[in-house]
């Protein structure tokens, strides 16, 4: 019983195609890099930030895709 099991999950991920997932991937990697992109921008041209500095939230905005920007325009963006 558990062979067969094994068997079926293996035959499924077999039939996994990358373009099956491409209208979601698409626009979250257009979101990732655009956050990113605002974030590093924004990065580099203040000095000042509500928490940390400036080469913590570069790491945290370059390692943590998605939420490490989210995380900088919420907890480290000053107020212009």
């Amino acid at each position: 019983m558990m062979n067969a099991n094994w068997m079926t999950l293996t035959a499924k991920a077999a039939e996994f195609e990358i373009g099956d997932y491409l209208p979601l991937l698409i626009p979250l990697i257009l979101v990732q890099f655009g956050l990113m992109a605002y974030a590093l921008v924004h990065i580099l041209k203040h000095d000042h930030y509500k928490t940390g500095n400036r080469v913590l939230w570069i790491v945290v905005s370059c390692v943590f895709s998605i939420i490490g920007p989210i995380l900088y325009i919420v907890l480290g963006k000053e107020e212009e």
